[in-house]
């Protein structure tokens, strides 16, 4: 079956755009006029992602972001103002998997879509066995879950992404850009701040499970780490 997209925006050009290149492209369209019509749509539909323009009648997009956040794990991209800077920060610390600025190339989109779906596709390439242990953390490929010590973290798509790439590459610094290469996809070109954004998600939750524990370092300047036991 094809991915279903919910579109959510109120300036019909900009809805009849996104929903032509996504029919052609073989996607099933849905689409909400403002944030409640939003949150009827995401609820009845269940949609494999989202485009979820902030500025909506009704309900502004971030606290529909922060409200489907709680719900269920739907990979959202945010349509953004080009002086909107502040609200994207806020959109992906509230757990949006990406952004594009208005104006923008349906081409572009087109890409974020299509890396966004990548993550949610289920795997068949990789071991159905493998498993990733770093000092008290779990991470399970084939069942997408992680646990830290006796405790199952609770994590989008995008972060448990991230977090198994810097558990398979525990005792390393990775640069933000290795990072959005190897989690965002190879042929991505955005904003770091994404990285920022998810592994502050990532932090918070990880310090929730174990409060004394630093799991993921810092590098100034140069990117993040996971720890290993000689560095604890």
């Amino acid at each position: 079956m094809p991915a279903k997209i919910l579109i959510v925006d109120d300036e019909p050009p900009i809805i009849d755009m996104l929903s032509y290149n996504l029919k052609r492209a073989n996607y099933q369209v849905v689409i909400a006029r403002d944030g409640e019509q939003a949150l009827v749509q995401a609820r009845q539909e269940q949609p494999d992602l989202i485009i979820l323009d902030l500025m909506l009648p009704r309900l502004d997009g971030l606290e529909v972001c922060r409200i489907l956040r709680r719900e269920r794990d739907v990979p959202i991209i945010m349509l953004t103002a080009r002086d909107a800077e502040v609200d994207r920060v806020v959109g992906l610390e509230l757990g949006a998997d990406d952004y594009v600025v208005k104006p923008f190339s349906v081409r572009e989109l087109m890409a974020r879509v299509k890396n966004v779906l990548r993550r949610v596709v289920p795997r068949t390439s990789e071991s159905p066995s493998e498993t990733i242990q770093v000092n008290a953390l779990t991470v399970d490929v084939a069942r997408y879950e992680a646990r830290l010590g006796a405790v199952l973290l609770e994590l989008t798509t995008l972060e448990f992404e991230m977090l198994r790439v810097l558990a398979q590459h525990a005792g390393r610094v990775l640069s933000r850009e290795q990072l959005l290469d190897q989690v965002w996809g190879y042929n991505y070109h955005g904003d770091l701040r994404v990285v920022d954004a998810v592994v502050k998600r990532l932090r918070t939750k990880l310090r929730q499970a174990a409060p004394k524990t630093e799991v993921i370092v810092t590098v100034r300047g140069v990117g993040y780490k996971m720890q290993e036991n000689d560095e604890l």
